[in-house]
């Protein structure tokens, strides 16, 4: 099926009070708790697997002297050693994959220049360290500010870089009110809880890779070109994931070193990077420079809009920060400029993190419309009412269902937005007290996926696709939408995914996973459903499926009966259509957010906040609201603690584990909450949802740095928001140094 027109009447439609929609716990919660969802690591199918350890570079920049691997090589348990010298020959490299240990050049601190193999985890890290490494160095390049002068154009990979319409110059000039602003953000880490682990086997020309990928059928492809096999000869296996949030839409080193070592040895070898190489050898949210200019006139009304933003990668790589794409369908201005520009630096590699582009960006765009609100003397919301768009200002056509001013007005009303005072006005005893909000977008994009169900002569539907669950819930969504569509309970469903063996699905990312998996398992169960019923004498028109049986009119078959000895299967195919290119596709949502901030300390601390979303039909509940109110706690470490810092002397992150990198606790998370407003979207998929993964966090952050501003009159550019820069905005303002106790 192709989305090339809107989806008519559907039998999700028929049930408004169905397993769509409904709050249902998960049904791989039992197995979690129990023990018996293993994770990569954890895999009981491969018998006697080695161990495997990376040795990585102590320097960022340079070249490889000489390796000694003699102490290693004699070490108790050791089963090989591999270099530069003896790694087996690779292919090319595809999706940010890249060969391992192919040569002498060091382009990032901890980048693998060897790899360990023993009889136990214990002996290859004791090996490890034993492998000495020599050296010539070169000074790394690890400023983004200071690479600013070489930044490039990046090359376009969906959508290009820049984009412009009308004069903005002309426009900005003449201006009465005008904003010129810029706003940092910092590196950021994934933080999963589950590292990068692989177990990698090979029988005969074939591998097997037992690993965490939130994508299969992308990983098998770029493995598949890495290793120089045929991609029908290398299988990935994902069945439970412990959280990626973008770390895990490509294979990292570990599984490509996995998988050569185990050809070299004739073993399985396991291996998990630690939570040190995690902040090194796994990739990153790069740091971004953002410069935003806005004019409108004296009543609010933009005339003119530029959000240009600088990012960074690795030497070698083309990925950048989309931070202004957002900007292109916020609101309405007849004037546009959105420019990215790329350095090349000798960090790690950056990649996708949750919400690449609109997290960051709207962390800057939605201060920046905050700022222009007050310089105008207008309400936050107003300023975006005033400038709702009637289609995306940029590509010029119709959204397909836009409700970002009835988040905001919902929003508004729950929150107690009223409520608010200027700036710096109201006090809490010691606590200063603001309210901030924001606009929340976030792309909601259709993959191809497909899937396969054969309803068994047991009476029970098994389901199956390469899709994976990373947390998110697709086990449940996929067994209800399955259990709805052929009138099955849930727990008379069997869910099989992460595996490249079973029909290719678009895998978790992005913000597509249910809508693309769910809808390719909606087709098929159309399909199903046609094949059962044409089994039969049953009238097509009415066809109810219920209660394990099919009926129309007065007359009914049980769906045991019909599957037979040998069952009956179905399979389905969801892919993009003309609808694509003829609407903007967009989730949308507000925030809203309540801060008080210490006047003697700077502290800052989250009080209450709340969410309103439109995410389509809701496929979950409980899901849903877990994850939006996930991704509004990402907002918060954005907004004030989350900063990989960068020693430019060595282009390390000193603070690479998770006792100094800060992410929130639960202490730092109060009253929080999500709803989400009545919506479908029959133009998105046949599921008429959207996604919602990422949208909580878009713009989360920018809320509570907005409060902060409210509380305090200080407005911070440069996240996070830790209270030293709160100090340096009391000593500023007005002159007045902080009160000390």
């Amino acid at each position: 099926m192709e989305m090339n027109q809107p989806v008519g009447k559907t039998p999700l439609d028929d049930k408004a009070d169905g397993l769509v929609g409904r709050p249902i716990d998960r049904i791989d919660g039992r197995l979690k708790v129990m023990g018996r969802a293993p994770y990569a690591y954890e895999t009981r199918e491969v018998k006697n697997p080695a161990y495997g350890f990376i040795v990585g570079a102590t320097i960022a920049a340079g070249t490889i002297r000489s390796i000694d691997t003699a102490a290693a090589v004699k070490a108790p348990g050791v089963i090989h050693v591999m270099t530069h010298e003896n790694v087996p020959a690779q292919g090319e490299k595809k999706e940010q994959v890249w060969p391992q240990l192919t040569g002498t050049n060091v382009a990032f601190f901890d980048q693998p220049v060897a790899f360990v193999v023993a009889e136990t985890f214990e002996q290859a890290r004791a090996a490890a360290k034993l492998v000495k490494v020599a050296y010539d160095v070169r000074t790394p390049k690890a400023s983004l500010r200071a690479a600013l002068p070489q930044a490039i154009e990046p090359k376009k990979v969906q959508t290009d870089p820049d984009s412009k319409l009308g004069d903005f110059d002309g426009a900005f000039a003449s201006a009465p009110v005008k904003l010129d602003v810029e706003y940092t953000t910092p590196t950021q880490i994934h933080a999963q809880m589950e590292p990068h682990a692989t177990i990698a086997s090979w029988e005969g020309d074939k591998v097997v890779l037992y690993t965490a990928n939130q994508m299969l059928n992308r990983g098998q492809k770029s493995l598949a070109s890495v290793l120089k096999l045929p991609v029908e000869n290398v299988r990935l296996v994902s069945h439970y994931i412990g959280g990626g949030f973008g770390s895990k839409l490509q294979p990292m080193p570990e599984a490509t070193l996995a998988a050569l070592a185990s050809k070299a040895t004739g073993r399985p070898v396991k291996v998990a990077l630690t939570r040190q190489q995690e902040f090194h050898v796994a990739t990153h949210r790069t740091d971004t420079i953002q410069r935003i200019r806005l004019a409108s006139d004296r009543d609010g009304k933009l005339t003119a809009l530029s959000h240009e933003s600088w990012s960074d990668t690795a030497q070698g790589d083309e990925f950048y920060e989309t931070s202004a794409n957002v900007t292109r369908s916020l609101y309405a201005a007849p004037n546009r400029i959105t420019r990215h520009r790329l350095a090349k630096l000798d960090l790690p590699i950056a990649s996708s993190m949750r919400a690449p582009g609109e997290a960051v960006g709207m962390l800057a765009f939605e201060c920046a419309m905050d700022e222009l609100a007050e310089q105008i003397g207008l309400d936050p919301i107003e300023l975006r009412v005033r400038n709702e768009p009637t289609q995306d200002p940029e590509k010029q056509v119709p959204f397909t269902v836009r409700q970002l001013v009835p988040c905001m007005r919902e929003g508004a009303k729950l929150f107690g937005w009223d409520r608010r005072k200027p700036a710096g006005t109201t006090h809490d005893g010691n606590w200063m007290v603001g309210m901030g909000m924001s606009a929340a977008a976030r792309l909601n994009p259709l993959m191809p996926s497909s899937a396969s169900v054969k309803l068994g002569a047991d009476g029970y539907l098994t389901v199956r696709m390469a899709m994976t669950d990373i947390g998110t819930g697709t086990y449940t969504i996929l067994a209800q939408i399955a259990g709805e569509m052929m009138g099955l309970p849930i727990e008379r469903i069997r869910v099989e995914i992460g595996d490249t063996a079973y029909p290719a699905a678009s895998g978790s990312g992005g913000s597509f996973g249910a809508g693309s998996a769910g809808s390719a398992l909606y087709v098929a169960c159309a399909a199903l459903r046609d094949k059962l019923v044409a089994a039969t004498d049953l009238h097509p028109d009415g066809v109810v499926f219920a209660d394990g049986r099919v009926t129309s009119g007065n007359r009914s078959e049980a769906l045991v009966d019909l599957a037979g000895a040998d069952g009956v299967s179905a399979e389905g195919e969801i892919k993009p259509g003309a609808l694509k290119e003829k609407y903007s596709h967009y989730s949308f949502g507000a925030h809203f957010a309540e801060v008080g901030v210490d006047r003697d300390t700077g502290e800052i601390r989250l009080r209450r906040m709340l969410g309103v979303f439109t995410g389509g039909r809701i496929l979950n509940a409980k899901t849903a609201r877990s994850q939006a109110i996930g991704g509004m706690t990402f907002g918060v470490g954005a907004a004030l603690m989350e900063d990989a810092v960068i020693d430019e002397r060595t282009a390390t992150y000193v603070n690479h584990d998770l006792a100094e990198y800060h992410v929130p606790v639960h202490a730092d998370i109060p009253a929080m909450d999500a709803v989400f407003l009545p919506e479908v979207d029959d133009k998105a998929n046949p599921l008429k949802s959207k996604g919602l993964g990422e949208l909580g966090i878009c713009g989360a952050g920018a809320a509570l740095a907005n409060a902060v501003y409210n509380a305090t009159g200080i407005r911070i550019r440069d996240y996070p928001l830790t209270l030293d820069k709160v100090l340096k905005g009391f000593e500023e303002q007005d002159g007045r140094a902080p009160r000390r106790a």
